[in-house]
């Protein structure tokens, strides 16, 4: 009997030849990498700057090497965080979406056995993102989309987001779920909470709009996987248990307990703890914990 192929569900890239077509396509966002050493470099994508930003993130040799040393057979390849920008207008940022869509896509087929791609859409705009969609499973190949967690402020539970639910189910996408531009940012300035507190309480964040919303319900063939162990979400299904069954404000769009819906969930195991990780397994089953390391981030667990 064959073995099982070890399968990373949440890694990134944004490759040289990637920065150089959007730095064409948008000069006025200065893509660049500078500070350049063996292990990174600085990263920059418009006010947002990353540093260290890891050598694996562009270098794909090193990524390789990397996954090898962690035994690690396939990655499921999304771009950066950073290149969401669900603040320019919708037809920029569709341009951008493609450049990316379409080299992940390339580099899916150049190494089959050894990358996925899952695409980045305008999610501002929720028709183009629809398109965008369609577009990158049918003719790039991708898997699916990677989406953050919230747009621009508005959460995923807004009926405008129905047109691509609709159109992933469809299609049968994988969506993960990842956080930027966190909530509340001006009170976690300090001590890096914008990562250790921010990500996980926006995926929390997401979560709960994804299944107090009924999305999940209307659209439960899809694939939602929560990134960095779904946040502080799967911690707390006792209170949205308790708060459903004694407030009328969950009930609003969500017909059945949240326990129904949360079951529906995926989530990857980026919780840097054994114990912790045992714990969601024990909650959402092994079949819904799905390997991920963030890499090349160094927030990221290539011990996974």
């Amino acid at each position: 009997m064959a073995a099982s192929r070890i399968v990373d569900v949440h890694a990134h890239m944004l490759s040289e030849d990637m920065m150089k077509r959007l730095a064409k396509e948008a000069p006025e966002l200065h893509f660049t990498i500078t500070d350049i050493d063996a292990h990174g470099a600085t990263l920059k994508v418009g006010s947002l700057v990353q540093t260290p930003s890891a050598r694996g993130g562009w270098d794909l040799d090193k990524r390789l090497g990397d996954m090898e040393a962690a035994g690690i057979d396939m990655q499921v390849v999304s771009p950066v965080p950073q290149t969401f920008l669900y603040d320019l207008e919708a037809k920029r940022t569709d341009a951008l979406c493609e450049i990316q869509n379409e080299m992940l896509g390339d580099l899916a087929r150049r190494m089959p056995d050894k990358f996925l791609g899952i695409a980045t859409v305008p999610l501002q705009d929720p028709e183009m993102a629809a398109a965008t969609l369609e577009r990158a499973m049918k003719k790039h190949g991708l898997k699916g989309m990677m989406i953050c967690s919230h747009v621009e402020g508005k959460n995923l539970d807004d009926p405008r987001l129905d047109v691509v639910w609709a159109k992933a189910q469809a299609l049968g996408a994988f969506i993960l779920v990842h956080p930027q531009k966190v909530a509340p940012a001006e009170r976690l300035g300090s001590y890096y909470l914008r990562n250790l507190i921010g990500n996980p309480l926006e995926t929390t964040i997401a979560a709960a709009s994804l299944i107090f919303g009924g999305v999940l319900e209307r659209y439960p063939k899809i694939k939602f996987c929560m990134s960095h162990g779904g946040g502080f979400q799967p911690y707390q299904t006792g209170r949205f248990m308790h708060g459903w069954a004694v407030r009328p404000e969950p009930k609003t769009r969500l017909p059945v307990p949240p326990n129904v819906s949360i079951a529906r969930l995926y989530h990857d195991t980026i919780l840097h703890s054994a114990p912790h990780l045992e714990f969601l397994v024990s909650q959402s089953g092994a079949s819904h914990v799905l390997l991920g390391t963030d890499y090349p981030f160094d927030m990221g667990m290539m011990d996974a």
